[in-house]
């Protein structure tokens, strides 16, 4: 049976997996198809084409990026664009210059709190994030976990969290159209259901909308498969695997079928 994990990262931005090591998972996983979405970067590619194609894995343009809309997060998966196309390029550029500023602010709040951490301890090796920073700070002592990390200091809302200045939702579809890609809204289910504003976002021009994700239930897959048909978007669906750093996600656990991988990914296929 033909599976396809259209959702996850390698050591490129957040994921613990390099790509030629993603890659070879997905074959002695069982997968067929694979689309690497790592945060604000394509440079898991280069390596991983060549290792897809000597293991005979589908490999589709993916990426994933962080976006605002009405002063609330939105991530946005970039599918089929591409490769190496210069709006994709030079937002990437943008977005790891926001990344710098961002980690910045936030080693200083751990600073303030007795928790110094140098920015040159931080991997040069592609998107630093906050995964990066929480396991120094386990690394250094400061918590136990990463998830305890997040949960006092560095997750979303939390006394050293910071959310930098982000790019629109709109300007990322954007790129993503320039780029000959489709932009799918990524795991609808974790934003905040209620109210206008979620109606508000799935107005956005999307080509798509992750409805199969993680370990996610089906019944809680059927309010996206619902909306994605009534506005005739396609769907995606991937496990959005990190490896170590999410070890109860394995690759996988979400996917896509054959019909779907090639609804999605038309004409852009690296080769």
């Amino acid at each position: 049976m033909f599976r396809a994990d259209l959702h996850c990262h390698t050591t490129c931005s957040d994921g613990s997996y390099s790509p030629v090591a993603l890659v070879e998972l997905a074959c002695t996983s069982g997968l067929a198809g694979l689309a690497i979405t790592d945060h604000d970067t394509a440079d898991a590619y280069p390596e991983a084409v060549p290792a897809a194609k000597e293991r005979g894995i589908l490999l589709g343009t993916g990426i994933e990026f962080s976006s605002i809309y009405l002063d609330k997060s939105v991530h946005i998966l970039g599918y089929d664009y591409v490769l190496g196309h210069p709006a994709i390029a030079q937002f990437c550029s943008n977005h790891q210059k926001r990344r710098v500023e961002r980690n910045r602010i936030i080693l200083d709040k751990l600073r303030r709190l007795r928790m110094p951490i140098d920015e040159q301890e931080l991997s040069k090796q592609g998107t630093i994030g906050r995964p990066h920073i929480a396991q120094l700070m386990v690394n250094k002592g400061y918590v136990g976990s990463v998830k305890e990390a997040f949960n006092l200091f560095i997750g979303d809302g939390k006394c050293c969290y910071d959310q930098g200045m982000g790019f629109s939702a709109t300007e990322t579809i954007e790129v993503i159209h320039a780029a000959g890609g489709k932009a799918f809204l990524a795991h609808p289910h974790l934003l905040d259901e209620g109210g206008k504003w979620i109606q508000k976002v799935l107005q956005l021009p999307f080509d798509g909308i992750e409805c199969h994700y993680a370990r996610l239930p089906s019944e809680k897959e059927k309010r996206w498969l619902k909306i994605a048909a009534q506005k005739n978007w396609l769907i995606s669906g991937g496990s959005d695997f990190h490896g170590a750093v999410k070890p109860q996600i394995p690759l996988g656990c979400s996917w896509v079928d054959e019909a779907t991988f090639h609804t999605i990914f038309t004409q852009n296929l690296p080769t």
